[in-house]
């Protein structure tokens, strides 16, 4: 049986879209990021993958559980593997990752068609479903391992997620400053089998039913029309 190692179950994490005023701004980014894309529309991602015409997002958003029961529905996205990246420590353990000295941070390794859906799209839905104000920490899941970051795989993620950043900052669509960190992409190691999947094979566990599926649902809400059907 799987320890729930820093994973807690008795409170529910804060939600970021809990009121008209972010919905607000973030309506208004996503209407800027339409059109800058609509002025370049030429821009593509370097990071293609092999013959299939797929990209690729890495972003840490907490507990990589829930970070890969978000993206597992939308439309466009192929496959998310949960795993660790961003530390020192090869072939981190996730006991390992737990303890904090490995510097690896939870992240989500999300392979998607560019063609269903866009990079800014997947910010969006990152930036909607975790509190990117909290240093090291998501609700109760304190420690470096939870950091907000995003880890870039090229130039143009980068400026992607840096001018999405700035814009929501300037929006006041958060209380408090975002404190992402905006990283590049160095190496991902896929975390051990058993978290694979892992609110789809454990919806009855108690981290899933009090922490993830009051995220899901609202997540549900918020994005129904890029739903995987």
């Amino acid at each position: 049986m799987k320890a729930q190692v820093h994973k807690h179950n008795n409170l529910t994490n804060k939600q970021v879209c809990k009121n008209l005023k972010y919905k607000a701004a973030l309506i208004l980014v996503a209407a800027f990021f339409m059109n800058a894309c609509s002025q370049n529309p030429k821009t593509t991602m370097e990071n293609k993958t092999a013959n299939t015409g797929y990209d690729t997002a890495t972003f840490g958003a907490g507990c990589f559980w829930c970070v890969e029961a978000v993206f597992q529905q939308l439309k466009g996205v192929v496959k998310v593997t949960s795993g660790y990246s961003g530390g020192e420590t090869k072939n981190p353990t996730y006991y390992e990752v737990c303890s904090g000295s490995t510097g690896h941070a939870e992240v989500c390794q999300i392979v998607y068609d560019p063609k269903q859906i866009s990079f800014k799209e997947l910010l969006e839905a990152f930036w909607q479903t975790h509190d990117p104000t909290t240093y090291n920490r998501q609700g109760n899941d304190i420690g470096t391992q939870y950091r907000s970051a995003i880890f870039y795989h090229n130039e143009e993620q980068k400026k992607l997620a840096e001018q999405y950043k700035t814009e929501l900052d300037r929006s006041g669509a958060f209380e408090k400053p975002i404190i992402t960190s905006i990283e590049p992409y160095k190496v991902f190691y896929s975390a051990e089998d058993y978290h694979q999947n892992y609110y789809n094979q454990n919806q009855d566990a108690p981290y899933c039913s009090f922490m993830i599926k009051p995220k899901l649902d609202k997540f549900k809400k918020a994005f129904k029309d890029k739903l995987v059907k």
